[in-house]
């Protein structure tokens, strides 16, 4: 990402870890003094994991719609979050869903929202309102969740700088 802002081409990717090659869906947030700077991801499985992630990383800094492009006097007050994606999976039974758990993907008539699990917990949401604020994000009616959208939940583990261990945000698939 750091390269990527600066104009420069990324050094080649030595990645041996087996983990780290297995396809995998991931997003990347950036935060500046605690506030989101930037966040993309991709969804689906479709690249090993450390693509997915080198490509959100420069997407979030420089092509998310809603900020200006990071400028390279700012990567240094810049800290990245990863969220890795486990599949999603439709849910039959709104009440299965779990804040903090679970993010969520709101579809509907061509549109499409997904929030992360952690901003639940962070912006202090119960189940109606973390479905209400999906529906807001795909460009819905807060309640098109009530009114024949199609749910999906995921859940993610997310590292963050400062914590090489990563900080696990949920376990396993969400339920039908």
């Amino acid at each position: 990402m750091t390269a990527a802002v600066r104009g420069q081409k990324p050094p080649p990717a030595q990645v041996e870890d087996p983990i780290l090659q297995m396809p995998a869906g991931a997003f990347v947030t950036l935060h500046k003094r605690g506030r989101l700077r930037g966040c993309i991801g991709q969804i689906e499985a479709r690249d090993p994991l450390w693509k997915t992630v080198a490509s959100t990383a420069v997407s979030s800094a420089l092509h998310d719609y809603r900020f200006d492009p990071l400028q390279p006097e700012e990567v240094a007050e810049v800290e990245l979050q990863v969220s890795v994606l486990t599949p999603p999976q439709r849910v039959e039974d709104l009440s299965t869903i779990e804040v903090g758990r679970h993010g969520l993907i709101v579809e509907q008539s061509g549109q499409r929202g997904l929030l992360l699990p952690q901003v639940a917990t962070e912006w202090g949401w119960d189940r109606e309102q973390f479905l209400s604020h999906t529906c807001e994000k795909a460009g819905l009616p807060p309640d098109a969740w009530r009114r024949g959208a199609t749910v999906y939940a995921f859940t993610a583990e997310v590292f963050e700088e400062g914590d090489p261990s990563g900080r696990e945000e949920s376990a396993g698939a969400a339920t039908n």
